[in-house]
């Protein structure tokens, strides 16, 4: 198989095999009772304001699963439940605008989950609502994802309740999938969303977060086409699109600036193609194809993003061993800080999966 592809000019991955792993895996139980709730509202630090108004209990068990798929993300996330009122509050000042499409389930006296009414919220906009639920199945879409980039959507029940149970499907599908297979989701994903939902677009001076969006996602688009561009500055960018500098940053300050969005693409380029044993090309000669000059500067910025040497990541990616850091990217040692992150590189097209 891997003689074929490499004939016929298709570039090997060595991970399409792999089964697919959560990007995210947190537990409440890892800390004391007491502590317990103010750990869980780390993991949305960036994403909601959570507040917890009644216990039963000094204790707050909940579990979090995040899996990435390709740019979209799907949460699992168990409560406590009843017993416990939790109040969930949009940031007044968002720095994330993705849909989101939660679908709750409380457990009955027999210990059957049932399935509630599913809703779809953006995080750009403002919401407040209580939970109660025992469980929630989340998947998040950047905005800019849809191909409108709307600033509302709307959907009937019946479409609304059959998106709910693709997501709820997904979610019990993820053990038997692999790599190879998040193309195929997030195009299918694509379709369903585009035929089930309802775009309106809201007047401009009320819309700062979508006109936004859509600036960002054909921002990026140029970013892509000229990637190898030396030359590509963020001037060359603000008369590309007619934005001003001060736009351009306010769009790209969630990634730490535009000049750090294209170098941390390079580098994943890099990174991708150090992984594909049909390239024998020697490691400096794809630095400079990408705009790193100096290879000394080139490895330690690699190293610092990937936690390895290049050579070592070439050495790992031909051997067709996936290291776990190829999979953070401005992963944080608090666990509050991953879901936020996670959703911003989604958004700005820096995915941490590798099948982007």
């Amino acid at each position: 198989m891997d003689a074929r592809v490499r004939s016929a000019g298709i570039p090997f991955d060595p991970f399409a095999h792999d089964p697919l792993h959560c990007a995210i895996d947190v537990d409440t139980s890892s800390r004391i009772p007491s502590e317990q709730f103010d750990f869980f509202q780390t993991w949305y630090t960036g994403v909601a304001e959570i507040q917890l108004l009644r216990a039963e209990e000094l204790s707050f068990p909940a579990h979090q699963q995040v899996w990435q798929l390709g740019n979209l993300a799907l949460s699992a996330t168990r409560l406590p439940g009843s017993g416990y009122d939790v109040r969930w509050t949009h940031k007044k000042r968002p720095i994330l605008d993705h849909w989101m499409l939660t679908v709750p389930f409380s457990q009955t006296p027999d210990g059957v989950m049932s399935q509630g009414k599913p809703r779809m919220t953006c995080l750009a906009s403002p919401d407040e609502r209580m939970i109660f639920d025992d469980q929630l199945i989340t998947l998040f879409l950047p905005r800019a994802w849809l191909a409108t980039h709307p600033s509302r959507i709307e959907a009937s029940d019946a479409n609304l309740n059959f998106l709910a149970g693709y997501a709820v499907l997904l979610h019990r599908s993820l053990p038997g999938l692999k790599e190879g297979d998040l193309p195929h989701i997030v195009a299918a994903t694509s379709n369903l969303f585009a035929a089930a939902l309802t775009r309106w677009d809201s007047h401009p001076a009320a819309a700062q977060g979508p006109m936004d969006a859509i600036a960002a996602a054909r921002i990026t688009r140029i970013i892509a086409e000229k990637l190898a561009d030396q030359d590509l500055t963020p001037d060359k960018l603000c008369r590309a699109i007619g934005v001003s500098r001060s736009r351009l940053y306010r769009i790209f300050e969630p990634a730490g600036g535009v000049s750090n969005y294209i170098r941390r693409k390079r580098l994943l380029k890099t990174r991708d193609i150090l992984a594909d044993r049909s390239d024998q090309r020697t490691i400096s000669s794809i630095a400079v194809e990408w705009g790193f000059t100096d290879a000394s500067v080139y490895s330690r910025m690699f190293r610092k993003e990937f936690g390895m040497s290049p050579t070592e990541a070439r050495d790992l990616g031909w051997q067709g061993v996936k290291h776990a850091s190829w999979l953070s990217i401005d992963q944080q040692g608090d666990h509050g800080c991953i879901l936020s992150n996670l959703l911003i590189n989604n958004s700005l097209g820096l995915s941490r999966s590798p099948a982007r």
